[in-house]
């Protein structure tokens, strides 16, 4: 699975904590506050997500997109300490 996470921390060392996170999840930094993955899987991906929300505070904000997830596009989003989810995905049409 594709998964880009997109960073704007509070801080300097929830931005540095993040950071090493992520790189110990093998992802690679592309831009200034964009890491990409391309061999990450749902369980994994859950390690991460608990792994980001203990270094995480009020002021964080983060995204995380995933493709493909049943077909579909997901963006995970923490702020304010609240994940939030949404999937999109192609309408199908009814003949």
């Amino acid at each position: 699975m594709f998964v880009s996470v997109v960073l704007d921390p509070g801080g300097i060392d929830s931005a540095k904590a993040i950071a090493a996170i992520l790189s110990r999840h093998s992802f690679r930094k592309i831009q200034k506050a964009c890491w990409e993955c391309t061999q990450i899987n749902e369980v994994q991906l859950t390690s991460l997500k608990h792994e980001i929300d203990s270094v995480t505070d009020y002021y964080d904000t983060l995204r995380i997109y995933q493709f493909p997830v049943n077909s579909n596009f997901a963006v995970t989003e923490l702020r304010h300490k609240q994940w939030k989810r949404s999937v999109y995905g192609a309408k199908q049409n009814k003949q």
